[in-house]
């Protein structure tokens, strides 16, 4: 059970040093009691009373990483509902399905596009990081995965429901730490285990959210909270629902047994391109951490990951780049001055209209 702003006070020894940031100890309890500061921000407390504290408020989303470890996938650990109250913590991962839709050639040829969607937009390269792949045939999925590996950056989501085939596909690759997707109540104690065996996270789905409840509860109780909730739907007004209802019970009512990162399947919902990204697109904004889409559009691919880096940004904390002088086209002596603010979204817009008027010219940012 969440504690009061009271009861975490009468633990912090109220010197009101404002180590921690804050003015009073009192105001830091209450921010660390509203999810919006951390414990470890107070240095003065002992080990213990930190560590106690540090489990009664931490996250209600739990923290869960899967990918190459040095390029991890990082989801959970959020704490509001509304992103102006604080601020949402991790970008959702788009994944890209690739089947048994796709022949051996197709597959080959989703891969090189896959590899081409990179976008630019305020200084930050923006690209899809998952590739989801399912088959049938438990051989081509081992092949397919083992290629993904080797001619992609991309972290992988590995899509059966025998953990025995998730094995044989994902043992090969357990460098990669393969997201393993997905276990039912049935499979949970084995995908449990073997996630655990190759160092990885899992994804859980549930039937309905009693289910998925229970699977949260086996969870915890197996200590594997690694995992990923997916909470099956048949249209996207069940989706958008049971996202929304999963992160309130998890955040407002603290239902541990519903505080991991989810999963959301816009593939499954929609066979046309548009219709699929605009549900995926009010999946990011309520509140799947992995969205699964079955299309390599760029149009469509970079106006998702556009609206998640627009979400994600801190809104107390605009982008900005660094105060200074910045040269465009290569100026001399007697090029203009120009001068703007250092928001980035500003400063990106100016320097391509420098760059189009073919005017060199020194670009000052305030």
């Amino acid at each position: 059970m969440a504690l009061s702003g009271i009861q975490i006070f009468k633990q912090l020894p109220k010197t009101n040093c404002k180590d921690c940031g804050y003015a009073t100890c009192m105001a830091f309890a209450l921010q660390v009691a509203s999810g919006k500061a951390s414990i470890e921000a107070c240095p003065h407390l002992s080990s213990d009373v930190a560590a106690g504290l540090a489990a009664v408020t931490a996250p209600p989303v739990a923290r869960v990483e899967f990918g190459p470890k040095d390029r991890p996938i990082v989801l959970g650990e959020e704490t509001v509902l509304y992103r102006h109250e604080k601020r949402f913590e991790h970008p959702p991962a788009l994944a890209v399905l690739m089947d048994d839709s796709l022949d051996d050639r197709a597959f080959e040829l989703a891969l090189d596009e896959f590899n081409g969607l990179q976008f630019e937009r305020v200084g930050e390269i923006l690209r899809p990081q998952l590739i989801a792949v399912a088959s049938a045939d438990p051989s081509r999925l081992a092949a397919r995965v083992k290629a993904v590996s080797e001619r992609t950056q991309a972290g992988l989501v590995i899509m059966a429901d025998d953990p025995e085939v998730l094995r044989l596909a994902a043992s090969p690759v357990k460098e990669v730490r393969p997201l393993l997707c997905g276990a039912t109540l049935g499979t949970l104690e084995s995908v449990a285990a073997l996630a655990k065996e190759l160092g990885t996270a899992f994804v859980a789905r549930g039937r309905d959210m009693d289910e998925l409840a229970e699977i949260g509860r086996r969870c915890l109780e197996l200590g594997a909270t690694q995992m990923i909730l997916e909470p099956v739907a048949f249209t996207a007004g069940d989706a958008l629902a049971a996202q929304v209802f999963t992160r309130r019970a998890a955040i407002r009512d603290r239902v541990k047994n519903l505080g991991f990162p989810t999963m959301a399947l816009p593939c499954r919902l929609a066979s046309d391109p548009l219709v699929e990204t605009t549900v995926a697109a009010g999946l990011i904004a309520k509140y799947a951490g992995v969205i699964v889409v079955d299309h390599l559009d760029s149009a469509h691919i970079s106006a998702l990951l556009t609206l998640a880096q627009g979400l994600y940004t801190d809104p107390q904390k605009p982008m900005m780049v660094d105060p200074g002088i910045y040269p465009v086209g290569g100026p001399g002596p007697d090029s203009p001055v120009l001068l703007t603010t250092n928001f980035s979204l500003t400063y990106y817009t100016v320097v391509g209209e420098i760059e189009n008027s073919k005017v060199p010219a020194w670009l000052l940012v305030m």
